[in-house]
């Protein structure tokens, strides 16, 4: 938006009247757009958005929880942190169960090594697959909003090191295909799918396609195509998740 806050501001609302919103990894549009909204005392909902915003940060909620001005946000709009607590655990009992056992042995499976070599199994990959193979017929993807990120005896389940893994295996073409479906109705993060994808490159040595796991030299040689790409699943360009990365990295050093 060009350092435009307020043309930013009139652009997401535009987007979050049409479509669900989503709160990306470094980006946090949704949350993002609420705080400077508030801040410049433009109209971007009150409660109703406040209450929306608390699934898509619940996931990471023993962190978010420890973020004062989250909280004196809310405050400002008559929402208490017991509220917040309630809302979160509300979130928390909506999720699969059933799918929530089903990965925690998955993931678990799947940083398992060989005791001899020391190396992670195909075939516990293969596993994997056929269970995600199922999810995705029976439930459809198995985003946070659905396996949440941790179970509660503290198995962490990123979906991106499963995808990544898929992409070593004789389903990945079914996998590249099928996912990106769910990338575009925004279950699955498009960063989550490019992980998958650029594996593959990477295992192959093929030519890189959105420019995640390639090295500079790659990256440059072909910029336009890459960046075509990335705009295709709604990814940044790759000057500006740079400048993401950066300031993301900058104010995590600040936190610390």
């Amino acid at each position: 938006m060009k350092n435009d806050t307020l043309t930013a501001i009139k652009k997401f609302k535009r987007v979050f009247r049409n479509f669900e919103p989503r709160n990306n990894e470094r980006m946090e549009e949704y949350e993002n757009y609420i705080k400077f909204s508030d801040k410049y005392n433009k109209n971007f909902g009150g409660k109703k958005s406040l209450y929306k915003l608390i699934p898509l940060v619940a996931p990471y909620w023993k962190f978010k929880r420890k973020d004062t001005d989250f909280f004196k946000l809310y405050k400002k709009y008559g929402i208490d942190s017991i509220t917040i607590e309630q809302k979160v655990v509300k979130w928390k009992n909506s999720l699969n169960k059933q799918l929530i056992d089903s990965f925690r042995i998955a993931f678990i499976r799947d940083q398992s090594k060989d005791s001899i070599t020391g190396q992670q199994s195909l075939n516990n990959f293969r596993k994997n697959a056929a269970l995600l193979k199922w999810t995705l017929t029976n439930y459809g993807y198995p985003s946070m909003q659905k396996i949440g990120l941790e179970t509660d005896d503290g198995v962490f389940m990123p979906m991106f090191i499963y995808l990544n893994h898929m992409a070593q295996i004789e389903d990945y073409e079914y996998f590249k295909t099928k996912l990106l479906n769910y990338v575009k109705s925004g279950d699955l993060p498009p960063r989550d799918y490019v992980e998958m994808v650029e594996r593959h490159v990477q295992v192959n040595h093929l030519k890189p396609v959105y420019g995640v796991k390639s090295n500079d030299e790659e990256i440059i040689k072909d910029s336009v195509n890459i960046n075509y790409n990335r705009k295709l699943i709604g990814l940044q360009s790759l000057k500006v998740r740079r400048k993401i990365t950066k300031e993301f990295l900058k104010n995590n050093s600040k936190k610390n």
